[in-house]
């Protein structure tokens, strides 16, 4: 069993992608039961405290003040209200608690309630996630000490295509973040977008850019892009054989991203609504282990907790109970192989 690598190149990472697809699969297959329990999926929701109106201009959010999507801005929610919606989604089976705010960054006055609703959600048992924005490292700070477990800042895709989607901060200032969040002590969550019109060079870099920081990210989720009407790329890819990417290339992705940081949390997350079953059976064999529930993610549709439910049973997966194995090394709740001794050395 190969130990776990922060030293991948793109020659590896594109050799990986060139794979004929039932092998790579199976490669993806292997590293992921030797690390994680195959038949277990958590569930997260994923929740808008703070919907609209953000100065960014990245080219695929139905939120930004630049798209003419027809999503009113709001203020950030009352704090009863996101608890009550937490309270919902544990009941319903969640595991995980993730909230997100349409800022560049938070403004210092919207710290405190931030920091009570971590404490919050956290007194209800479940894990808390949120994305703001950018972070400094006071505010990185702040969130620790408030006990949130994730933090999450999309790379969003390789550093080659990046400026194709966003002009309004650079691949650096998201990297930084990234360092602010982990010089803090929280667990990093960062992924990114396929299907925005780049090739698969830039998954290659999009893989390559998280698989060699000097701790792969504890979670890293994989988005289909959702072409929302009134982007820059929803209008761009609208009724365009690019409009939606292809299902295998997806799941390649996917396969590569778990075989290049194996013991991640692979979350694949928008754009399960438009995936068959048989799609998304593939994205779990080949190393996904984490998805979001409900009917909505912010503003974008997701398929909804009957539809999951269902597919569950269908597949004979269970959801995840136990520690995720970057935050508890050695293990899930039974039925995995433990971690080894190469893969315990590089997580202390």
């Amino acid at each position: 069993m190969q130990p776990v690598r922060n030293d991948w190149t793109r020659e590896e990472i594109a050799a990986l992608f060139g794979l004929p697809f039932t092998e790579l699969v199976f490669r993806a297959a292997e590293v992921h039961r030797a690390h994680h329990c195959a038949d277990e999926v958590q569930l997260c929701t994923l929740l808008s405290i703070k919907t609209g109106g953000c100065p960014e201009d990245c080219g695929y959010c139905s939120q930004s003040a630049h798209a003419d999507s027809g999503v009113e801005a709001t203020k950030l929610m009352d704090v009863r209200q996101v608890l009550q919606s937490a309270a919902q989604a544990k009941d319903a089976g969640s595991q995980r608690f993730c909230m997100g705010a349409a800022w560049r960054n938070p403004k210092e006055r919207d710290m405190p309630k931030i920091v009570e609703i971590v404490k919050g959600v956290r007194e209800m048992g479940m894990e808390t996630c949120m994305t703001l924005g950018m972070l400094s490292p006071s505010q990185a700070e702040q969130l620790k000490e408030a006990g949130l477990d994730y933090y999450n800042h999309n790379v969003d895709t390789g550093p080659e295509y990046y400026d194709r989607v966003i002009t309004t901060r650079n691949y650096q200032d998201r990297l930084d973040t990234l360092s602010n969040v982990r010089e803090a002590g929280i667990n990093v969550c960062s992924g990114g977008i396929v299907g925005m019109g780049e090739t698969r060079d830039d998954r290659v870099g999009f893989v390559h850019t998280l698989a060699t920081l000097e701790r792969h990210p504890e979670s890293v989720p994989v988005n289909a892009l959702v072409p929302v009407k009134g982007t820059p790329l929803g209008d761009m890819l609208a009724d365009t054989p690019m409009a939606k990417i292809d299902d295998i290339e997806f799941v390649r992705t996917v396969a590569v991203a778990r075989i290049c940081m194996p013991m991640s949390m692979v979350r694949l997350s928008a754009g399960r609504e438009s995936m068959s079953d048989a799609t998304q059976a593939l994205c779990f064999m080949a190393g996904a282990n984490s998805i979001f529930t409900g009917d909505k993610l912010l503003t974008a549709p997701n398929a909804g907790d009957d539809s999951d439910a269902a597919m569950f049973e269908r597949l004979g997966l269970t959801p995840m109970q136990g520690e995720e194995p970057m935050r508890a090394v050695g293990g899930c709740s039974g039925g995995c192989a433990t971690v080894p001794q190469e893969a315990q050395a590089e997580l202390t």
